[in-house]
């Protein structure tokens, strides 16, 4: 049985990424149903695409797992931190693939999150200068805001033709 605080907590994470919310569209949701051209539109040059968010929002799912847990970084799967430019061959398995990655480091992060105890979130990891409970409400916040601006864009998109 999860403590309220740890509970609380994963309702947060769970509203942000998947489960249905007040708020709209959470970052799953934004994303479900597209195709590679929508993913790969830019609304200008050297400006992110869906895709690029997308795989950003799994980059910092797996960055608060590691903070929580102590873990050194390098085990990210892709080279690099914070933006990945994706493949110049936009295919529908290459973008199917980032969509699974998303959902890995998120059930990853979650798995962590359910692993602490209520004790754990005052703690300030090392590297971090906010405690586990602000990294955690963080990433929700950064999952609803990544999922507005997915909502943006698909909207500039459609418009764009």
């Amino acid at each position: 049985m999860l403590k309220p605080e740890i509970a609380l907590l994963l309702r947060i994470v769970d509203e942000a990424y998947e489960k249905k919310a007040w708020h709209g569209p959470n970052l799953r949701g934004s994303i479900r149903g597209l195709d590679t051209r929508a993913v790969s539109w830019r609304p200008a040059a050297g400006r992110h695409n869906i895709w690029e968010i997308m795989v950003h929002c799994a980059y910092w799912k797996y960055a608060v797992r590691r903070r929580i847990l102590g873990e050194k970084r390098g085990s990210f799967p892709l080279k690099g931190s914070n933006w990945f430019a994706r493949p110049e061959a936009m295919t529908p398995e290459a973008w199917r693939n980032d969509v699974a990655r998303l959902e890995d480091t998120h059930r990853q992060m979650r798995a962590a999150i359910a692993g602490l105890a209520p004790r754990d979130l005052d703690r300030i990891p090392p590297g971090s200068k906010v405690s586990n409970a602000a990294i955690i409400s963080g990433i929700a916040a950064h999952d609803v805001y990544h999922a507005g601006q997915i909502q943006l864009l698909k909207r500039l998109a459609a418009r764009a033709g």
